[in-house]
């Protein structure tokens, strides 16, 4: 399944790279947090669905972030500069399932809710181009 939020606030895709770190990950989410370990790439993080080590890379456009034990596969982007809306920031959010519970698809639904929030926030007042 996949779902989306577009947030619409012209950034960079560096910028993107640069700010959204794995250490300030309250500007991505207030509905995850560290709990252990972390550096760069990596950190230890509890939130709804329980603990995990969530992984952050650079990709085309932005960054992909994952939480490499859910059972779901859970992935997410946060990209921008991409065709057919350049001048947008997208979330981009997929798991390995054709179906799920509802209960976890509302739960997916708030915790990009919550991104968007966080996100559009963040770039108005600081990052927007």
């Amino acid at each position: 399944m996949e779902f989306f939020r577009i947030i619409k606030v012209k950034t960079q895709d560096k910028t993107i790279q640069d700010e959204l770190t794995i250490k300030n990950l309250e500007l991505i989410s207030s509905d995850i947090f560290v709990i252990g370990d972390q550096n760069k790439t990596e950190a230890n993080v509890g939130g709804v669905w329980g603990e995990f080590t969530l992984t952050r890379t650079s990709i085309r456009g932005g960054l992909r972030f994952a939480l490499v034990e859910c059972p779901n596969a859970l992935t997410w982007t946060i990209t921008t500069g991409i065709l057919p809306e350049p001048d947008v920031i997208v979330i981009h959010l997929t798991i390995n399932r054709q179906k799920q519970m509802e209960s976890f698809i509302e739960e997916i639904e708030e915790f990009l809710d919550d991104q968007s929030i966080c996100l559009q926030k963040y770039f108005k007042e600081n990052k927007s181009i």
